[in-house]
């Protein structure tokens, strides 16, 4: 008869060599950041080939990240952003909705609350607007990081490698005339969106429809979430922006605070550029 499996029993049963030669590759540069192929298979005792295969692997899926000069390998923020979304996505959540509703009767718009999942964004939350006319979004429902407003705010305060591998990443699929289409756009608008502490989505992927967000950090000033709010062009238009996002970068702030943004210094931040 089988046995079951248990944690730690060591069952040869359940014994899958290349995925934990890929969580040793991953310990390893836990503490090791920047090792290259040949230094991680000497100090693991491991066939370089099977190194490499393993950190390609982990590259391609989002789990490390590689300078392109020096081949040197670091471990992105997926794991981090996986275990924030099992443990403390509820935390993020709890947190945000009564900033959300307070935004809401401000402003009247729908305001929404989302992450980063890949190269995409999810919909966590939303509180509905007081029109007769508003926009309602499913929970899970998952927008593009190149148009939404949300999705401009959470890449722009990825750190860099984090970033790069993203953008590297996206198709920038053309939905209206104002879509970013080019990386070099993207980049510029990103930076843009870095000084302001905003973003903005001008009918970028859906006519009639503009909404601003702006991303809201942990205490390691990671973008766990982004809040924002949506509205049609003729009560949110394009001279309003300025005025809507320090608006809604106030009320981001306020859930940042409860996460802990600001307890750690700036010099300790994972935010390295």
């Amino acid at each position: 008869m089988r046995k079951k499996a248990s944690a730690g029993n060591g069952d040869s049963d359940y014994h899958v060599p290349n995925l934990e030669r890929a969580l040793v590759v991953m310990e390893f540069l836990a503490q090791n950041p920047g090792a290259g192929v040949s230094r991680i298979a000497e100090a693991l005792r491991l066939p370089k080939n099977s190194v490499f295969r393993i950190s390609m692997s982990l590259l391609r899926h989002g789990y490390v990240l590689r300078d392109e000069e020096t081949k040197a390998f670091f471990l992105s923020h997926k794991l981090l952003a996986l275990g924030y979304a099992a443990t403390n996505k509820h935390t993020v959540v709890e947190n945000s909705m009564d900033v959300m509703r307070e935004l809401r009767d401000k402003t009247r718009e729908t305001v929404l609350l989302g992450a980063l999942l890949g190269t995409e964004g999810v919909v966590l939350e939303q509180v509905f607007g007081s029109y007769p006319f508003k926009f309602m979004v499913d929970a899970g429902t998952r927008f593009s990081l190149h148009t939404s407003a949300p999705g401009k705010a959470l890449l722009a305060f990825l750190p860099a490698r984090e970033q790069e591998t993203v953008l590297r990443g996206l198709k920038l699929t053309r939905y209206t005339a104002r879509t970013i289409t080019t990386l070099s756009a993207l980049r510029a608008e990103l930076q843009r969106v870095r000084e302001c502490g905003y973003g903005e989505d001008r009918a970028e992927e859906i006519e009639g429809c503009h909404c601003v967000g702006a991303a809201i950090l942990d205490q390691h000033n990671y973008p766990v979430a982004s809040v924002w709010l949506t509205g049609p062009s003729n009560r949110v238009p394009l001279d309003s922006f300025p005025r809507l996002g320090e608006l809604v970068k106030e009320h981001a702030g306020r859930i940042s605070s409860r996460l802990g943004h600001g307890l750690v210094p700036s010099g300790n931040s994972t935010n390295l550029r």
